[in-house]
């Protein structure tokens, strides 16, 4: 494992584009705590985030993971890029002739998958850590470590999403055809959804169906946190609107998007295997 990962490493390391893309990548991490400066003074209206409690333990895990999560596209990138240099640079070749199998090539770009998805899920828990410490109300250890469930629901949503974008770089071999074929694939996947939510209004038809495709599997790992917030709630009290949901992490939704990880790797294998190369 550990050789397999020091020659993806050492790929990246001499891949200009690629670096920029995940020093961006952990820059807007990092930029999270921006929000908590962010501040309206409009006469009488004063809105300030951080006063919110978006940075309160324990709810920073969720709003964190949240939109970390919305920034995976640029990681994505580099996972594409990286197979479809393999095969532009013919370094996929010369690795096979070197003694490289296809199931170690293969195996070699999943570790990366994995090892980016580690590393970023860290990044969040220390970048969350101290903007709690910081900003949050509430300190006490039996509060700051509850619902970490949510980095484990970030790591297995990055695993997920970079799996399928290394099975589609394998696929298609080009990365710009293989991000626009993604993004064909999550609007035929929306579109159809909403198509079935508008002709069954009023139940749960189209999520019980679609929880099982894989954006929406994704994107069921952290739902949106901005409506758990105290002063969303009291507003939607005062108006008489209901917005509670299920913001619980479930052990389903991580099974369902695990499911895809393990179909993504296994088809790219069989693809692979079967190319004359």
């Amino acid at each position: 494992m550990l050789r397999l990962l020091k020659i993806e490493f050492d790929k990246l390391r001499y891949n200009k584009a690629s670096r920029i893309l995940i020093l961006t990548y952990f820059i807007l991490l990092v930029l999270i705590a921006l929000f908590a400066v962010i501040k309206f003074d409009i006469g009488p209206v004063k809105f300030h985030l951080a006063e919110m409690g978006i940075f309160n333990f324990p709810y920073i895990w969720h709003f964190n993971t949240f939109v970390a999560g919305l920034l995976k596209f640029f990681l994505l990138l580099v996972i594409v890029s990286m197979v479809s240099n393999e095969y532009s640079n013919k370094t996929l070749k010369q690795n096979l002739i070197d003694g490289l199998s296809k199931k170690e090539f293969i195996l070699s770009k999943f570790y990366m998958v994995l090892a980016f998805s580690l590393i970023s899920t860290a990044f969040v828990f220390v970048v969350s850590l101290a903007l709690g410490y910081i900003y949050s109300s509430y300190t006490e250890f039996s509060i700051v470590f509850t619902d970490l469930e949510y980095l484990l629901a970030f790591f297995v949503k990055l695993v997920g999403f970079f799996s399928f974008g290394l099975f589609l770089g394998v696929l298609i071999k080009r990365s710009a055809f293989a991000v626009a074929t993604m993004v064909v694939l999550f609007l035929a996947e929306f579109i159809s959804w909403s198509i079935v939510s508008a002709y069954n209004r009023g139940t749960d038809l189209a999520d019980s169906i679609y929880q099982y495709m894989p954006f929406k599997s994704l994107w069921n790992l952290i739902d949106e946190p901005v409506s758990r917030l105290s002063a969303v709630q009291t507003l939607a009290n005062q108006i008489e609107e209901d917005i509670s949901y299920d913001y619980s992490v479930h052990w389903y939704e991580i099974t369902i998007v695990l499911g895809w990880s393990a179909l993504f790797i296994f088809l790219s294998y069989q693809l692979l295997k079967k190319r004359d190369l």
